[in-house]
This record gives C-alpha cells, structure tokens and sequence, in this order.
C-alpha cells in the first residue's frame, strides 16, 4: 500500500491556525464575557444573564436600535429610489444613452473616498455659520436663517442619511444595472413595438426582473446600516448627540467598551446586533424563496394547463377525422 503524504498539510495549517486564533478563539471569549462584568483588567467577574436582562430593559439600547433604523430606512429608500430612476433610464431604448460606463465611474467615485475625509467635507459644509449649504439656500430664498444641521435631532439623522446616499447610491446603481444587462433587450424591443410607455415597461418587466437583484442589495445594505458607527462618530462628540440622535448600536456598543470600560455588557451588545441582523436577514431570504416557490408554482400550473389544452385539441381533432371518415 502506498503511504499518505502528509506533507500538504502542513501547507495549510497555518491558514487553519491564525482562523482559530484571531477569529474563532475572539469570537468565543466575547461570548464568554457576556456573562461576566468585566473592566478591562483584572479577573472578569461571572454575573451569569444579568447582562441579558439588563439590554432587555436598557432605553438607550432601545434608542439606538430605533436610530439606526430610521437612519438606514430612510438612506436605503432613497438610494434604492435614485439607483432604479438612473437603472430605467439607461436601460431605456428610446433614449439610448451613451458613456455607461463613465456614468458608472463617477457615480461610484463617493465610496471611494475615507469616511474621515466625507465627515471633515461635511462638517465644513454643514456648519450653521460658514457652510456652504446654508450659504446656498440662503442665496436661492429656501431658508430665511440659517440651520444648524447637526445640532437638531431631525436635521442630524437625515443629514446623516443623506450623506450615506451620496456616498453609497453609485454601487447600488452598478448591481442594478448588472441585473438590468441580464436581462433579454427582447423583452424591451417587444414593448416599444407594443406601444408600452416608459412606466408600464419599469413596471411590468424591469422592476419584476430585478426584484432578487434588489433583495441582495437591501440585505447586504441592512448588515452594513446595522453596524453604522463611523460617520455619527465622527460628526458629533462621539457619544450620538444631538440628544442622543445619532447613537447608533454601534456607537452605543464603542462607548460601553472603551468610554465605560464595561466589556461585558459590550460584548453582550455586539452579540444581540448579531442576533438581530441574522434574524432580519433570515425574514428577508425566506420572503425571496417564498417568492421564488410561488413564481414556480404559477409556471407549473401554466404549462399543465397548456399541456392539457394541447391533448384537449388532439382529441378534438381525432374526433373529428373519425367523423369525416364515417361519412365517407
């Protein structure tokens, strides 16, 4: 018998051994640490689910996971909005447009830029005095004084949202139109011969032909907005003002570890974000696959009925052979 070498793997070993270090063994302690109050140093002290029963109850938790949603609501809807108006539009036959993948560039070029640098742009720009916002809507007669945009808890949350827009609306665009050169031009070709206006085919084969495309963005954008920390952080004094606005889960998990120095209920935050985005993720691809199964079902029950319609005809047209030969 020929004898294994073993020599392959000591080729991935390390691979498996800095998983298990820097990956797995993290993920276990800070699980472990959700059960104990822990300051940083010293022994952590085991306190069993009080950590589990003090987030079910915490109202700045509570705060912060209402904040986070209105923030990534509104940022999703309106770059979802902006993403599929650009998609029908260059997916649009009567109006041909050229250079996509130009557009394409210049549209992603704001996610290319560090949040530091988009949150120092925005500072200057939203600042109550000297902004240039507030300097153009003065010129143009919106506003009669000017807004102090991240000192009001609504301004805050929609700046931040719109702010997110901008810099995140150009990737969604691209996966968009990724789905939109999927699809057949036949489809398009067909209803301009039809007479179809520009909504009826958004409405009738675009958007329905996107819908898988669009629920992989709206997950992959919901694990993202979930874990929204950066841009609060750095557009405040770091602790969500104005009144607690821009206290994200995230940001609210930051300040509990390494303001607090309270690891232990950190580490249970970080463990129910967790919880939270895979429970909202596994709604999300169920309704997909719901979806799907039902789409399947409608196919199969369409082509019974056309295959019992055909026997149907055959039948008739054997009865009626039978006849002519019996009058003959």
């Amino acid at each position: 018998m020929k004898k294994l070498d073993h020599k392959g793997y000591y080729f991935i070993a390390p691979f498996f051994v800095i998983f298990l270090v820097f990956n797995i063994y993290p993920v276990l302690l800070t699980f472990y640490y959700t059960f104990t109050h822990y300051e940083g140093y010293g022994a952590p002290e085991f306190i069993g689910l009080a950590n589990y029963a003090r987030i079910l109850t915490d109202t700045y938790f509570l705060e912060a996971f209402v904040n986070t949603w209105k923030i990534w609501g509104l940022n999703f809807a309106l770059q979802l909005g902006i993403a599929l108006f650009l998609a029908a539009l260059f997916s649009d036959l009567r109006f041909r447009i050229k250079g996509l993948g130009f557009f394409r560039a210049i549209f992603y070029l704001p996610n290319l830029i560090t949040i530091s640098s988009v949150a120092i742009l925005f500072n200057i720009m939203l600042d109550w005095h000297y902004g240039s916002i507030n300097q153009f809507l003065l010129k143009i007669g919106l506003i009669g004084e000017p807004i102090n945009w991240l000192n009001q808890p609504f301004t805050a949350q929609v700046s931040v949202s719109l702010i997110l827009t901008w810099m995140w609306f150009g990737y969604t665009f691209i996966v968009l139109m990724a789905g939109v050169s999927g699809i057949s031009k036949e489809y398009y070709e067909a209803a301009l011969i039809d007479g179809a206006n520009r909504m009826q085919t958004f409405m009738y084969i675009t958007l329905p032909l996107l819908k898988p495309i669009m629920l992989y963005v709206m997950i992959t954008s919901l694990i993202g907005g979930l874990q929204l920390f950066d841009l609060p952080m750095l557009l405040t004094d770091g602790l969500g003002n104005p009144d607690g606005a821009l206290n994200t889960m995230v940001l609210y998990l930051y300040n509990q570890a390494f303001r607090y120095n309270n690891y232990g209920y950190a580490a249970t935050i970080a463990y129910m974000l967790f919880l939270i985005t895979v429970v909202f993720s596994a709604i999300t691809f169920k309704s997909m696959y719901r979806e799907a199964a039902g789409e399947k079902a409608v196919a199969k029950a369409e082509k019974r009925k056309s295959k019992v319609a055909k026997k149907r005809g055959n039948v008739n047209v054997q009865e009626k052979v039978a006849k002519q030969n019996t009058y003959i």
